[in-house]
């Protein structure tokens, strides 16, 4: 349900009583290093535990899980209003609104299909984000099964000029409404380009689909590698077995680790790495978030550790390593260098005062620098945008 508070326009509460609840509540943890919040897309809270607005406008979203950033591009996957939110420049101050919406005929509209529009121009919880070296940009419309792409970022609302996953731009069946295929997806949450190969996140197939040649160009092209399944055509979790150095449970992105890959497996509560482009569906190199390849485990809800992972949603790589939206523990960690095993420790974490705390909006309030389920992340430069979920909002932190 969304969360609707009374503040209209870009007013709240706190700016008419004189007083900013969304001020930080004092110094920042020392946990967080040289990062600080910089912006917000979206709504601010009214204060206390009260989330911000989520009414659709070109500058409110309703649970973003995937954003994409470069040095002067934003993109939010607006997932809960079924539509995917351009900014074609960072913004420089809280609550900017958007330049372009796609998805939905304005700004203020929702609901799957474009609110009854359809699938050919509309979205059914968008997530992952990408835009490529050449220009084209992709959305996995998640819960339409496939991946809309446009042969340049829009300047405007229009139909994607290609869709993958899919015989046409109407059909929205999972497995193209029959079984898994080298070409077909079940719900694809995340997707990425790495050293120029084009990765999918198929996750409800539980496996990773891998084009070896980058984004293809044509819906009947078959994956040139199927990881974490034995044939294109399987889809049980875990292999329909343990759980193992191949196998998944709801793997959900995908990024590199300067050489191979690191899938984000959330269901499995962990991060499986290969440390060179897997050639085939081969056992992952080490594990983060478990302490062996062979658990799958929820770490309890109870203080945490810097290695322990909740439903670990998305990983990014960032100039100096990596980072891991710990979506059920309420933190991003990062680290310095790139992670070999279970036993490295991250350097910093965000959203909570330390690496043992992990309340929502650290039980205090929704704060610049609180989360909510962090679902999506995106690096570029000195910048790292959270896709801050259960807050209704994105926010770009930047490292002084």
């Amino acid at each position: 349900m969304k969360v609707r508070v009374i503040p209209t326009g870009s007013e709240h509460l706190g700016a008419r009583l004189g007083v900013d609840p969304f001020a930080p509540a004092g110094p920042a943890p020392e946990t967080y290093g040289s990062w600080r919040p910089e912006v917000v897309v979206g709504a601010t809270s009214a204060g206390g535990l009260l989330l911000p607005q989520a009414e659709p406008t070109a500058s409110y979203v309703y649970a973003p899980r995937g954003v994409w950033l470069e040095d002067e591009l934003l993109v939010v996957a607006d997932t809960g209003n079924h539509r995917v939110l351009v900014f074609d420049r960072i913004p420089s101050t809280d609550g900017e609104p958007a330049d372009v919406v796609l998805g939905q005929p304005d700004a203020t509209s929702e609901g799957p299909q474009a609110g009854g529009r359809g699938p050919d121009q509309g979205m059914h919880l968008p997530t992952g984000l990408l835009r490529t070296p050449d220009g084209r940009f992709l959305v996995a419309d998640a819960w339409n099964h496939r991946i809309l792409v446009w042969d340049r970022v829009p300047s405007g609302d229009r139909a994607p000029d290609l869709v993958l996953g899919q015989p046409s731009a109407s059909d929205v069946e999972p497995n193209r409404g029959g079984a898994p295929s080298a070409t077909s997806f079940y719900q694809p949450f995340g997707i990425a380009l790495v050293d120029g190969r084009f990765y999918v996140a198929d996750t409800y197939n539980r496996r990773v689909l891998v084009w070896v040649d980058g984004v293809p160009t044509d819906p009947d092209v078959p994956a040139d590698i199927v990881l974490g399944q034995p044939d294109p055509t399987s889809r049980g979790e875990n292999r329909d077995g343990p759980v193992a150095p191949d196998s998944f449970r709801w793997p959900h992105m995908v990024t590199g680790n300067g050489g191979g890959i690191v899938v984000a497996d959330a269901g499995n509560h962990r991060l499986l790495g290969w440390h060179r482009h897997p050639d085939g569906d081969v056992p992952a190199d080490y594990v983060l978030g478990q302490p062996d390849m062979g658990t799958g485990v929820e770490f309890p809800y109870r203080p945490q550790t810097g290695t322990g992972l909740r439903f670990p949603y998305a990983a990014v790589r960032t100039p100096d390593g990596l980072a891991v939206a710990d979506t059920s523990n309420n933190r991003v960690l990062l680290w310095e260098g790139d992670p070999r095993d279970q036993h490295t420790v991250p350097a910093w974490v965000l959203g909570q005062p330390t690496f043992a705390a992990n309340g929502e909006n650290r039980w205090e309030q929704v704060g610049p620098d609180t989360l909510c389920w962090p679902y999506g992340l995106a690096a570029s430069g000195d910048r790292l945008a959270i896709a801050d979920s259960g807050n209704n909002r994105v926010v770009v932190w930047r490292r002084g």
